[in-house]
């Protein structure tokens, strides 16, 4: 069956899973949520203009017709053609010198895992065709949707990797099959759906399982105590080719150091390359980025260290990262005509929203305020989390503070706290803050990314 499928994708100009976007000659992959059957809108892709379309229902096959193609699961039969896609165009190897093979770098993390594949992208697009995720793509459905965006002509392929479940990463590699393995840190989100945060560290760590297994290559961030637990469990500092990378010294071969320069406003800092064990160090290298916060460093730095992987010239490496503008509420820099803003309001949870917190505190800046969004998704430890967030505000003295959502009401703070964005909306259009420097932090859910607008 899935030799058949490939010779019909072949004919195909591309895959859609979606009815309401359905280019000339696509395939059409019909998929089901909770909400939605997509084998009912088969016959409407074909009329939109797919060549082929894929159900998994045999209600909706009419008799003959031989643009339906009949699988027994959708969603596995599109992650079974992206694996098989992967695989024409080059699957894991040892080494990945062989140009007939596309190298794949499979990112995942519990934050920074975006930004850190749009500047890793940005950088080795300085010197080769890149095929990367696009948008936060990264789950069942998005890896091989990307996957199978994937054409000879491209060099390399970065793709990123979410994961709420235990499992869902083992899930994603066995799709696209890195070669390279990049975890940007462990972290306690979705601790509903892990259980705990060991759970986090497992899960993410489906990806060290499988770049051992196919004596592929890691990147590391030597700065976080818990990755480098991690590789140690696995043996994988010793039978793996490692690149390391962060800001603390350097014991590493083949390692990527960095130090911030200047935090005033947007993050500048400098790296350079260094190798203990043969006594070579490099030069010092500037960056001035348009990124807030220290904690991007580390973001940079992996991107930096998979740029030197792949033999990206340092200037190259540097005008990359000085010229990346963050986009979809996250790290953003925005002046209106009132107020200036740091929307981070993308996702929260509680590491990146004390990473947050203490680079707005360190920022040098008057009249603060603070727009926090409660954090989702975080099971029996909501309450503790949220507390926890709520004593660090406190800690550093801020003073000026809105918060929302029921898990900061349930805190009993003593700060102003609103059920939702739009009672908050209807207390920021009566006080008009002016002249304020605002973190603006959240879970996407509670739509803090509104609010800009009125400030």
């Amino acid at each position: 069956m899935i030799d058949r499928l490939y010779q019909l994708f072949q004919q195909c100009s591309c895959v859609t899973t979606d009815s309401r976007n359905c280019p000339s000659n696509s395939l059409f992959i019909a998929l089901k949520g909770d909400n939605f059957n997509g084998n009912a809108f088969a016959a409407k892709a074909l009329e939109a203009g797919c060549k082929y379309v894929v159900v998994d229902e045999a209600a909706y096959v009419p008799q003959g017709d031989k643009r339906y193609v009949l699988v027994d699961n959708s969603l596995k039969a599109l992650q079974e053609l992206a694996n098989y896609h992967r695989r024409q165009l080059g699957a894991p190897i040892p080494t990945i010198q062989d140009n007939s093979n596309i190298p794949i770098i499979g990112i995942t993390g519990t934050n920074g895992k975006t930004t850190t594949k749009e500047l890793t992208a940005a950088v080795l697009s300085k010197k080769y065709n890149v095929l990367y995720t696009q948008g936060n793509l990264n789950n069942s459905i998005g890896v091989p949707l990307t996957v199978l965006r994937m054409k000879p002509e491209h060099q390399v392929a970065i793709i990123e990797m979410g994961a709420s479940h235990p499992g869902d990463i083992q899930e994603l590699v066995n799709v696209c099959e890195p070669n390279i393995g990049l975890i940007t840190n462990v972290g306690r989100a979705h601790l509903q759906g892990f259980g705990s945060f060991e759970g986090v560290k497992r899960t993410k760590g489906e990806l060290y399982d499988f770049i051992k297994a196919t004596h592929g290559e890691v990147i590391v961030n030597a700065d976080s105590d818990d990755l480098m637990q991690m590789l140690a469990e696995r043996d994988m500092n010793q039978s793996q080719q490692v690149i390391y990378y962060g800001g603390k010294d350097n014991k590493y071969s083949i390692s990527i150091c960095g130090e911030v320069v200047d935090r005033s406003a947007f993050l500048h800092f400098r790296w350079r390359s260094e190798n203990p064990l043969s006594g070579e160090i490099g030069t010092w290298h500037d960056v001035q980025t348009h990124l807030i916060g220290d904690y991007n460093l580390s973001n940079m730095l992996a991107a930096i260290a998979v740029g030197v992987r792949f033999s990206v010239a340092p200037d190259y490496i540097c005008e990359a990262l000085s010229s990346y503008e963050p986009h979809n509420n996250r790290s953003q820099l925005t002046k209106t005509s009132h107020n200036t803003l740091i929307v981070d309001a993308y996702n929260a949870n509680p590491t990146s929203m004390k990473a947050a917190l203490d680079n707005f505190y360190r920022l040098e800046a008057d009249n603060k305020m603070l727009i926090l969004g409660e954090m989702r998704e975080l099971g029996t430890d909501s309450l503790k989390e949220h507390q926890n967030i709520v004593q660090l505000i406190q800690v550093y003295g801020f003073k000026d503070v809105l918060l929302v959502g029921e898990e900061f009401i349930k805190t009993g703070c003593p700060f102003r706290c609103f059920c939702d964005v739009n009672a908050l909306a209807t207390f920021i259009q009566q006080q008009q803050p002016q002249d304020k420097t605002i973190l603006i932090k959240g879970s996407n859910g509670t739509k803090l990314y509104t609010l800009p607008e009125l400030l």
